[in-house]
């Protein structure tokens, strides 16, 4: 971290505030369990208007590498992410169909961890810092009530870490596994008086299986919490991500898959492709009761992110004047401010919630090109100062008005101003500086119904608002600057669900629909450059299922399924025609899960099998190909062992069983038609974990 954002980050730590106490600690989510995203406090699933899931850290960690959100979250409906098995690249993770197309770190989706942004405020962010191995449970919301949270129509997954135990304890967790891939991680966590604190350190090393795709990564998380009194708490929570030299195979062409599904694409090699990435990131919230039913939450952050790529741009298009290079230099700081009040009373005589708040995000980079040449840094392309800050002001009031009716409704004001200031002014490159704002204010509300119990019946619908990122705004068609003309996409959700709990049986199913009007797409793709525009009109329509039941026998089950049906309400053309009705890129129709997990508490022995399967993926705008459908199962066994005041595991994975050759993810819009990235062959890994408290 520079010395610069070192300053800013101390000052920011030191800022006072209030805020009323965040449920980082609540149990995991189901029909009856409680959520924080749905509101920004303590809710029952049960009683909010919203698809909301959340993965507890059971299911997380329970014979699972715990390297990437993958491993866990393809059980969420409507959510589909992808392990591209190139860590020079962040995961594919969209919801609903949004973000498929993102080429670098995930958009549509906002992300955070502990309460703070993973997502930027130009709606990019990263998820490659997140910790399982210290997260409690992670929230996944999609439909209307997401767009409360700002630039991201998709949805919001949020990470929370868990609290540390009552006695100091320390855990240690190895797994090994095949193309040498191992990970060690070291976890501490404990209570002293008033202070709940817990950290935990990993090293992740794999050689991959496919040429040139080795990669070594360090992450640190650490949370310290602080109760000051019975009515303030403050929480510290640091965070740090290294990841040297990681070496991209690129994706492959059709014919290349076919011949060598291993072999990374030739330009890989002569232009050495390969990404580092550094990054810091810190918050301090402060949580304070000013009276029964009143609260604040005062919130601060800042963190600094450096990153060094390098692209299989040929030197010809290199070279041009106006070009960019071939080499990627960022050096980025991004800082926030939230302030929070939250109200608990009635209204008429019935229960009354209100939140209320406002935010200010900003983002400022130095963005550097250079010429690379066969692998090596020569001369410099681009050199320019850009800053993206938004400002957002939010409220959302929940009422139960009579006895088996709740309505909720909210109410989110943005403005995001993006700047870009050029010292490369070059003989025919000219000065690309420039300056755009977008504003937005997006409503949303929702009813719902206990028709029963444990049976809620709910609708809602709502506006979102999506701007372009900076890695969007970068180029244009025309000529030389950044695409200040591309427009925010803009979208209106409407949403029928119902959840419940019938017995040992939990369920939950939703219908949803969504238009879009000027979808950001890929214009043009060439030379390593892409250029996007407006498209007119999108549609999604679909259903979400999820089910849940604990059997006889010591079996319990889960399944969850997703019907998505994405296309263009109207044409448009780009590089070429696109007709009314063609599928949206990135976006399977149809996407199951399947669970079937069997304990034995007296033997300490659980064993699961699990299975996935995925409709085909088109590659492009224009259809012209697509990954196949797929299905793939995966087996896990293990034991346990425990003790006063220890307990060890080991278990065993055998992923992909079938050993199926499938395409894991696809590039969207990939200029050179090298739109495939193949999935693993079957594989063996073994994860071992001891824990001791003293």
């Amino acid at each position: 971290m520079r010395a610069s954002a070192v300053a800013r980050l101390t000052a920011a730590l030191a800022l006072p505030g209030a805020l009323p106490a965040h449920a980082q600690s609540a149990p995991p989510a189901g029909p009856d369990g409680v959520v924080v995203s749905a509101t920004r406090s303590e809710r029952r699933s049960f009683d909010v208007p919203v698809s909301i899931d959340a993965v507890d850290a059971e299911t997380l960690r329970e014979g699972q590498p715990r390297v990437n959100l993958s491993e866990s979250l393809g059980r969420v409906p409507g959510l589909l992410i992808q392990n591209r098995n190139n860590y020079a690249q962040d995961l594919q993770l969209s919801i609903r169909g949004f973000g498929t197309r993102a080429t670098f770190g995930i958009r549509g989706v906002r992300l955070y961890a502990d309460g703070i942004p993973a997502t930027m405020p130009d709606g990019q962010g990263q998820a490659a810092s997140f910790s399982l191995a210290s997260a409690q449970r992670i929230e996944v919301m999609r439909g209307p009530f997401a767009a409360l949270y700002g630039n991201g129509a998709g949805g919001v997954v949020q990470v929370f870490t868990g609290n540390g135990p009552a006695r100091p304890t320390v855990e240690a967790e190895v797994l090994v596994g095949p193309w040498d891939t191992r990970r060690l991680g070291l976890k501490f966590g404990g209570t002293q008086g008033a202070i709940n604190y817990t950290a935990d350190w990993s090293r992740f090393h794999t050689d991959g299986w496919r040429a040139r795709s080795s990669v070594n990564r360090e992450q640190f998380n650490g949370r310290l919490r602080w109760q000051a009194s019975e009515d303030t708490r403050a929480t510290l929570v640091l965070n740090t991500l290294h990841q040297p030299e990681t070496q991209d195979p690129l994706g492959l062409t059709r014919a290349q898959v076919t011949a060598n599904p291993r072999q990374a694409d030739p330009v890989a090699t002569t232009f050495n492709t390969r990404k580092s990435v550094r990054q810091t990131q810190g918050g301090l919230t402060l949580e304070h009761r000013l009276a029964p039913g009143n609260s604040l939450r005062a919130s601060a952050f800042l963190g600094d992110r450096t990153v060094r790529q390098f692209q299989s741009i040929p030197l010809a298009a290199q070279n041009l004047a106006t070009a960019s290079g071939g080499i990627i230099d960022l050096d980025r700081w991004f800082g926030g401010l939230n302030l929070t009040w939250l109200h608990e009373g009635t209204l008429a005589g019935k229960p009354f919630n209100l939140t209320a708040g406002m935010e200010h995000e900003t983002m400022q980079e130095r963005r550097r090109g250079f010429i690379n040449d066969n692998g090596t840094m020569g001369a410099l392309k681009r050199d320019e100062d850009d800053r993206v800050s938004s400002r957002n002001l939010y409220a959302q009031a929940d009422w139960k008005f009579a006895g088996r009716w709740a309505a909720s409704a909210g109410l989110r004001n943005t403005r995001v101003a993006f700047d870009s200031k050029d010292f490369y002014v070059v003989g025919a490159n000219p000065d690309d500086s420039g300056s755009v704002k977008y504003t937005n204010t997006s409503p949303v509300a929702g009813l719902s119904f206990r028709l029963a119990p444990e049976i809620s019946l709910y609708a809602s619908a709502g506006r979102g608002f999506e701007t372009p990122t900076f890695a969007e705004l970068a180029y244009r068609s025309g000529g030389p600057g950044l695409n200040f003309a591309l427009k925010p996409a803009r979208s209106s959700t409407a949403e029928l669900g119902a959840k419940g709990r019938i017995g040992d049986h939990r369920f939950s199913v939703a219908y949803f629909d969504i238009e879009t009007k000027d979808e950001i797409v890929v214009d043009t793709n060439a030379g390593g450059r892409s250029t996007f525009k407006n498209a007119s009109r999108t549609r999604r329509s679909g259903w979400e299922a999820a089910w849940q039941a604990v059997l006889p026998a010591g079996f319990d089950a889960s399944l969850s399924w997703t019907l998505l049906d994405a296309r263009y309400a109207e044409g448009f053309t780009s590089a070429g025609a696109v007709p009314t009705g063609n599928k949206l890129p990135g976006v399977p129709r149809s996407a199951l899960y399947g669970e079937l997990r069997w304990s034995h508490l007296p033997s300490g022995f659980s064993a699961a099998f699990e299975t996935r399967r995925s409709a085909r993926v088109y590659v492009d705008d224009a259809n012209s190909d697509a990954a196949e459908a797929y299905t793939v199962s995966n087996l896990r066994a293990g034991f346990r062992q425990a003790g006063k005041d220890w307990q060890l595991s080991q278990y065993v994975r055998i992923d992909n069983l079938a050993d199926r050759r499938y395409i894991g993810s696809v590039i969207v819009a990939d200029g050179n038609g090298r739109y495939f990235e193949p999935a693993l062959p079957r594989s063996v890994s073994l994860v071992l974990s001891g824990r001791y408290a003293f």
